[in-house]
């Protein structure tokens, strides 16, 4: 089974530049009507991109970032763990994230008993969501 989990996460780092290039924004902003349920899209300036809820982070500016990294936001351990760890939001940790939360955070941290917050499952149109997330960070 390990195998099977650490062969996945290879494959998706392996297509990390894929998912970079070939992401669809615009198909990206409608995956998203799927996330805000739980999640909004606000800059720091308090500007609202997506009206949304506030069970999970804000999702402004997380591509390409350390994991649990918005102020303010009560992260689950296992999410707490994988960040102290060095998990960042790139479009494979991203994908392979989205798909199934609960089981990257187990592989990522080795631990059995990792959990996620995050009970949702994206079963396709990562890499457009995380190509629309792109498109809305801010400048560096």
């Amino acid at each position: 089974m390990k195998l099977k989990s650490a062969s996945l996460l290879l494959a998706l780092g392996m297509a990390a530049p894929v998912f970079a290039q070939d992401g669809d924004a615009a198909a990206g902003e409608k995956v998203f009507n799927r996330c805000k349920a739980c999640h909004m899209i606000e800059t720091p300036a308090g500007d609202m991109i997506v009206r949304g809820g506030r069970t999970g982070p804000n999702l402004y500016g997380v591509v390409g970032e350390p994991a649990g990294a918005v102020d303010g936001f009560r992260y689950g351990t296992g999410l707490e763990k994988a960040a102290e760890m060095g998990l960042e939001w790139t479009p494979e940790n991203f994908s392979a994230y989205v798909q199934d939360p609960q089981g990257f955070l187990r592989e990522f941290t080795g631990d059995s008993a990792a959990r996620s917050k995050m009970t949702f499952r994206l079963n396709a149109g990562a890499e457009d969501l995380y190509a629309y997330l792109a498109s809305l960070a801010p400048e560096s």
